[in-house]
């Protein structure tokens, strides 16, 4: 059996984690210089792969393309941003809202595949669509055996 130093902060963190959880409220931990990072909401996404490139599709409705930002950092690829809520305006009550607004924030490690240098991205229609290309060193290759 071994002893270990108890640690309220710990605990508190757990606890915290668990009750974003109940109350489906994004918690991403950082293993940079910040220890966690909280979201209003986080966008789905969809990942797929080609021979040349990995695509990552953002779904980001009423969001504007100004309240985007993406970054890449040792190996990191980083998507926030925020969607505002509208405003209650004279004689509008709003009766339900279901959908979230506020900062969202997704992160993603990539694979040591992708070129960092060369991943664009696009935004149409409330998707964000973001080309991660594959290096070329790591490309398969055909390579023809032969039979003697």
């Amino acid at each position: 059996m071994t002893l270990v130093r108890w640690d309220p902060f710990r605990e508190l963190e757990d606890m915290s984690e668990r009750l974003n959880r109940v109350f489906s409220r994004p918690t991403l931990r950082n293993t940079g210089k910040e220890n966690l990072t909280v979201a209003d909401w986080m966008p789905t996404v969809d990942i797929s792969e080609t021979e040349s490139e990995y695509l990552i599709k953002a779904e980001l409705p009423e969001v504007r393309k100004e309240d985007v930002k993406v970054t890449v950092e040792n190996g990191v690829l980083t998507l926030q941003g925020e969607r505002r809520q509208e405003k209650e305006e004279k004689g509008r009550r709003f009766h339900r809202v279901e959908r979230s607004y506020g900062s969202f924030v997704r992160s993603f490690t990539l694979p040591e595949s992708v070129d960092e240098g060369g991943v664009k991205a696009e935004y149409k229609d409330g998707v964000l669509a973001l080309h991660l290309p594959k290096s070329e060193k790591v490309k398969p290759k055909a390579i023809d055996v032969k039979v003697a």
